[in-house]
C-alpha cells in the first residue's frame, strides 16, 4: 500500500489527511498527525472519504448534445473543446464579451482557480467569473474590507488554545467544522474558565455546551451587536487607548448605538435583557477574546454589516493582533480563501488588487501581457443567473459546483438554465442536478486525483498531491482550462499559446506566487518544494518564514493604516412573517453531509446520523397544525412549495422551522428548501439571504405509500450506487419520493414514496426493476382490491431486498432484518403479512438513529447504556462512540447531560 499526503475537500478547516492506495485504487485515508489544522483529526466526513472513491456515477468522457430534443452523446475531448471554442467565440463575436460567463467552486485547487480567473478576465475580457463562495463566505470578506481594509482573516486557529472568552455567532461548528470545535473543546477542558457565548436562534449541539446561549431572533443580529457595543461603552469596557491610536470613526458609531440598550434590543430580538449584558461584560473583559462566525451572520441581506458589527467588538476593546484574540471566520469550502487570492470572483482582481483602482488594473495587464483588464465588475451568483435568464448571457460554464440545487430560488435557476443558448459542467460527477442541463459535460479529475494548493480559513496553504489518476479521460481542471483557452484564442484573435503556457500545476503556481510580491498576501518565496521540506504555510510568507496572526503591529490595510469603525443602521430580515407565512425558515448544515452531497451522498454511512430530509419544528407548532413526527407537510414560500417529513426538536423555539440544505433533486421528488429562499442579497458582498424565508406549514394527506429496500453484498458500494442512479428518473412522477442510502458495513438504497392515488401497477414494475426487484426472484403478496402489493428477495437464508405497496406495518423490523445480514428463513411467512413486530424470538435489533458512524453506534445502544447509568467514559470504554473521529461526541456528552437531568 503506498500513502501520499493531501488534504480533506469538504470545509475550510483544511484538514490534512494520508490516502492510503495502491497507484489505481483509494483504499483508505487516517488524519495526518503532522498536519498543523488538524494534528491527525479527522471528522467524520473526511474519515469516509476513502468511501466515496468509487466510479458510478462518475463523469468519465466528454458527452455533447446538437440540440435539446436529443440525448448527450460521447465526443472525443478535440471535438467537445472546439465545439465550445466555436460557440463561445460566436457569442463573443455577435453580443461581446459579457454575453459569456463562468460560475467556479470554492472547491477548486488555487491553480484552477487561476486559470479560469485569466482566462476570463485576460483572455476573453469579461469580470462575469464568479464563485460559489458568493454564497458563503463573500459577507466576512466585505466585511473584512470594509473595517480592516483588507481580505485578511487576523486570527489563527493556535487562538483557540489561548483564549478566555469564544464567541460562536450564527455557527454550528460541532456540526459543519467538527475538527475546530474538538479543539476548543479541548481548551475549555484545560481551562474551565473559558467562557463561550453560542449566538445562534437554535438550541444546537454547539449552543448546549455553551456558557452562555442567545437563541437570538432570526435576522436581529445587528441589533444585538450594537446593543454589546452599547454595553462595553457604558460599562467602561472600550479600549480608549487603541481606538485613538489606530481606528477611525469611532465618534459617529458610539452616537449610532446611544439609543440601542440591552431593554430596546431585548425587545426585538426576544432575548433577556440581562443576557445580552452578561455576554458583553464577558467579552469585554476577557483577556483574549475570540469570535468565530459563519452562514448564520453572512447569509443576510445585511450581511457585510453583520460580520463588520462583530469585528467592531474586537476594534472596540483592542481584542486584535495577538494570541487567543481576534476575528475568525470560519469558512465553508476547501479553498474560497485561495480563491479570492488569485481574484477569481466577479469583482476581484488577483493578489488582492483592485478592481477599480486603474493602477492595478494595469499592472495585472502587463504581468499577463494582455492589452487591458475590464474596469466594470462582473456579475455575481445572482444576477448572473438572472442575466442568463433574461438573455443578456448566452452561454454559461459551469465548473465544480451545483447551481440547480445550491442557488436560492430555484424555479429561477432552472429557467434561467433552460433558457440558455449553451451550457457547459465540467464536473467529476454526471449525477448532480446541475449536469442534466448541460450541453455539453465534460468530465472533471476530483479529490485524490489531482495535483495543486489549497489555503484554509487560517491563511494556512497546503500542496495537495495526487494519489492516483483520474478515471477515464476525466482531466484536471487547471488543464480543461487551458485547452479551453488555446482554442478559444484562435477564435477571437488573440495569442492564448503565450497566456497558458503551463506544463503542469506547479507552472500555474509559480505566476501566481509571483504575482504577490509586495502585497498583504505575499507568498514570492514560497514553492511546492518549500511546502513539501517544511510544511503547510501561512501568508504573508516573507523571508522564509510564515505569519500566524495579522496586525500585531495595530497597522492595517487601509490608506490611513487605522481600523474602520462604520456607522450602522440595524435592519431584520428581508422577507418578514406574515398571517399566510407565519413561520421562520432557517437552513443549514448536518453533521455528516456536505453541500449538495454529490460526494458525502455516496457513502451510506454517512446517511446513518441523519436517514433523510426533514423540517424540524417547535412541538406546540406542530400540535396546532394537527402534526406529528413523521408526518408529512407542505412547507411554503412566496415563491414555491416542498413536501418534507416533520420532526418535533427540543433544538427548535416557537415560531421556527429548520430544514437541511443538502438535499434536492438527485434524492427528493422536489428540488430541495431551495425551492423557498429568496434571492434578495447584500449590497455590498452579493451574497443572498439563504438564511431566512417567511414560510407556512400545512398538513399533507397523501394516503398510498410505498417503501423499497434494496441491499448489496458487503462492501459493494458501486451496485447500491448504481441502483439509486436507476430510481432518480422516478422520483419526480410522485407527490413525495424520497431515495437514500441506509447502513454501514452493509450498504442499501432505500425508497420512500407518498402519493395522492394509488400507485399504478407498471409505477411498481418500474421500482422493481431498478432494484432488480424481480417477481421470479422474490416471494409475493397482492390484494388489488386495498391496493397492497409486497415482495420480499431471499437468498441463502438471508433478505435482500423488499418492497411494501399499501401496508407499511412490517417496515422498521425488515429494514433492521435486512441491514444486520441476520438469518430469514423462519421470517418468511412474516414478511409478507401485517405484522408490526416480527415472531418472538426472531427479534432484530431496533436500533434506530446511528449516532456514532464511524463505529456504527445507535441511539439506543447508547440510551440503553445511559439507563443503566453509565457515564460518557463508560460508554466510549464499551462502544467505542467517539473514539474515532470524535464527531459524535458533542451529541453524546449532550445525551448523558439530558440523562442526568431525568434522573
Amino acid at each position: 500500500m503506498v500513502e501520499t499526503r493531501s488534504t480533506c475537500c469538504y470545509c475550510g478547516v483544511g484538514c490534512g489527511l494520508v490516502i492510503e492506495h495502491d497507484g489505481s485504487r483509494i483504499h483508505g485515508v487516517r488524519g495526518d498527525p503532522d498536519h498543523p489544522a488538524n494534528h491527525g483529526m479527522l471528522c467524520s466526513k473526511g474519515a469516509t472519504l476513502h468511501l466515496t472513491a468509487t466510479r458510478q456515477g462518475r463523469a468519465l468522457y466528454p458527452q455533447l448534445r446538437r440540440n435539446r430534443s436529443e440525448p448527450r452523446a460521447r465526443v472525443g475531448w478535440d471535438a467537445a473543446l472546439d465545439t465550445a471554442a466555436a460557440t463561445f467565440g460566436r457569442i463573443i463575436a455577435a453580443h461581446g464579451p459579457d454575453a459569456v460567463a463562468f460560475y467556479v467552486s470554492g472547491q477548486f485547487l488555487t491553480e484552477d482557480y487561476y486559470v479560469f480567473n485569466k482566462l476570463a478576465k485576460g483572455l476573453i475580457g469579461t469580470n462575469n467569473l464568479d464563485s460559489n463562495s458568493r454564497l458563503c463566505m463573500s459577507s466576512a470578506v466585505a466585511g473584512y474590507k470594509l473595517t480592516l481594509g483588507a481580505d485578511a482573516q487576523p486570527a489563527c486557529y493556535e487562538d483557540i488554545d489561548h483564549a478566555d472568552c469564544v464567541l460562536v455567532w450564527g455557527a454550528n461548528p460541532a456540526f459543519a467544522h467538527p475538527v475546530l470545535f474538538q479543539r476548543l473543546e479541548q481548551a475549555k477542558a484545560r481551562n474551565p474558565a473559558l467562557r463561550l457565548i453560542v449566538v445562534d436562534p437554535r438550541r444546537t449541539d454547539t449552543a448546549q455546551g455553551a456558557d452562555l446561549h442567545l437563541p437570538i431572533l432570526p435576522g436581529t443580529d445587528l441589533v444585538l451587536l450594537n446593543a454589546m457595543l452599547h454595553v462595553l461603552l457604558w460599562e467602561g469596557l472600550i479600549d480608549w487607548a487603541f481606538v485613538r491610536a489606530h481606528t477611525e470613526g469611532f465618534d459617529v458609531l458610539r452616537d449610532a448605538v446611544r439609543e440601542t440598550t440591552p431593554v430596546t434590543a431585548s425587545q426585538i430580538c426576544g432575548l433577556p435583557a440581562d443576557a445580552i449584558v452578561t455576554a458583553a461584560r464577558w467579552f469585554g473583559q476577557a483577556k483574549a477574546a475570540l469570535s468565530m462566525w459563519c452562514q448564520g451572520l453572512n447569509q443576510s441581506t445585511h450581511g457585510t454589516h453583520n460580520s463588520a458589527a462583530l469585528i467592531h467588538l474586537h476594534l472596540a476593546t483592542g481584542q486584535i493582533g495577538r494570541p487567543g484574540a481576534g476575528p475568525l471566520s470560519l469558512t465553508g469550502q476547501p479553498n474560497a480563501m485561495g480563491g479570492r487570492e488569485v481574484g477569481a470572483m466577479a469583482n476581484l482582481m488577483s493578489a488582492h488588487r483592485s478592481l477599480a483602482d486603474a493602477a492595478d488594473r494595469a499592472w495585472i495587464a502587463r504581468f499577463w501581457g494582455v492589452e487591458a483588464v475590464p474596469e466594470r465588475p462582473g456579475r455575481t451568483a445572482v444576477e448572473m443567473f438572472d442575466a442568463l435568464g433574461s438573455g443578456e448571457i448566452k452561454a454559461v460554464w459551469i465548473a465544480c459546483t451545483n447551481p440547480a440545487q445550491s442557488m436560492p430560488h430555484q424555479s429561477r435557476i432552472r429557467e434561467a438554465l433552460t433558457h440558455a443558448e449553451f451550457v457547459v459542467v465540467q464536473e467529476a460527477f454526471a449525477t448532480t442536478e446541475t449536469a442534466a442541463f448541460a450541453d455539453l459535460l465534460l468530465p472533471a479529475a476530483t479529490w485524490g486525483e489531482k495535483e495543486g494548493t489549497v489555503t484554509n480559513s487560517e491563511r494556512r496553504i497546503t500542496h495537495v498531491r495526487k494519489a492516483i489518476e483520474a478515471p477515464g479521460e476525466a482531466r484536471a481542471d487547471w488543464r480543461i482550462g487551458c485547452d479551453f483557452a488555446l482554442r478559444l484564442g484562435a477564435r477571437i484573435g488573440k495569442d492564448a499559446a503565450a497566456l497558458f503556457a503551463y506544463d503542469k500545476p506547479e507552472d500555474v503556481f509559480v505566476e501566481h506566487a509571483a504575482s504577490t510580491r509586495g502585497r498583504d498576501l505575499d507568498i514570492s518565496a514560497l514553492s511546492y518544494e518549500v511546502l513539501d521540506r517544511d510544511g503547510p504555510q501561512q501568508w504573508p510568507y516573507r523571508e522564509g518564514a510564515a505569519t500566524p496572526r495579522l496586525y500585531g503591529d495595530a497597522r492595517f490595510a487601509t490608506p490611513s493604516g487605522r481600523a474602520r469603525f462604520v456607522a450602522i443602521e440595524p435592519r431584520t430580515v428581508a422577507e418578514p412573517i406574515d398571517a399566510r407565512h407565519p413561520l421562520r425558515l432557517s437552513t443549514g448544515r448536518l453533521r455528516d453531509q456536505w453541500h449538495g452531497m454529490s460526494r458525502t451522498g455516496r457513502a451510506a454511512r454517512l446517511f446513518g446520523h441523519a436517514p433523510q430530509p426533514v423540517a424540524s419544528m417547535h412541538a406546540d407548532d406542530m400540535a396546532r397544525r394537527g402534526l406529528r413526527s413523521g408526518d408529512l407537510a407542505w412547507l411554503s414560500s412566496r415563491r414555491g412549495r416542498v413536501l418534507l417529513e416533520v420532526e418535533a426538536s427540543t433544538e427548535m423555539y416557537p415560531g421556527q422551522v429548520f430544514v437541511p440544505m443538502h438535499f434536492g433533486a438527485r434524492h427528493l421528488s422536489h428540488a430541495g428548501i431551495n425551492e423557498l429562499t429568496l434571492a434578495a442579497f447584500d449590497p455590498f458582498s452579493k451574497q443572498p439571504e439563504l438564511k431566512h424565508a417567511a414560510i407556512q406549514v400545512d398538513k399533507a394527506v397523501l394516503p398510498w405509500n410505498l417503501l423499497a429496500v434494496r441491499a448489496a453484498a458487503p462492501g459493494d458500494a458501486e451496485q447500491v450506487l448504481a441502483w439509486l442512479d436507476r430510481l432518480q428518473p422516478l422520483l419526480a412522477g410522485f407527490a413525495y419520493a424520497y431515495a437514500g442510502l441506509l447502513g454501514h458495513d452493509r450498504s442499501a438504497v432505500a425508497l420512500r414514496v407518498a402519493h395522492d392515488q394509488p400507485i399504478a401497477p407498471e409505477r411498481i414494475a418500474q421500482i422493481d426493476a431498478c432494484l432488480d426487484l424481480s417477481a421470479e426472484a422474490c416471494a409475493s403478496y397482492t390484494d388489488a382490491r386495498r391496493n397492497i402489493a409486497k415482495q420480499a428477495l431471499l437468498a441463502d437464508g438471508r433478505l435482500h431486498g423488499f418492497r411494501l405497496c399499501g401496508d407499511l406495518a412490517a417496515a422498521d423490523w425488515l429494514r433492521e432484518t435486512l441491514l444486520d445480514a441476520r438469518p430469514a428463513d423462519a421470517l418468511r411467512r412474516w414478511m409478507l403479512g401485517p405484522f408490526e413486530s416480527p415472531p418472538v424470538g426472531a427479534q432484530a435489533r431496533r436500533r434506530g438513529r446511528i449516532v456514532c458512524n464511524c463505529l456504527d453506534v445507535s441511539q439506543a445502544e447508547i440510551e440503553a447504556k445511559l439507563d443503566a447509568g453509565a457515564s460518557v467514559e463508560d460508554i466510549q470504554s464499551a462502544l467505542r462512540c467517539g473514539t474515532s473521529c470524535g464527531s459524535c461526541l458533542p451529541e453524546l456528552r449532550r445525551m448523558a447531560r439530558s440523562a442526568t437531568q431525568a434522573v
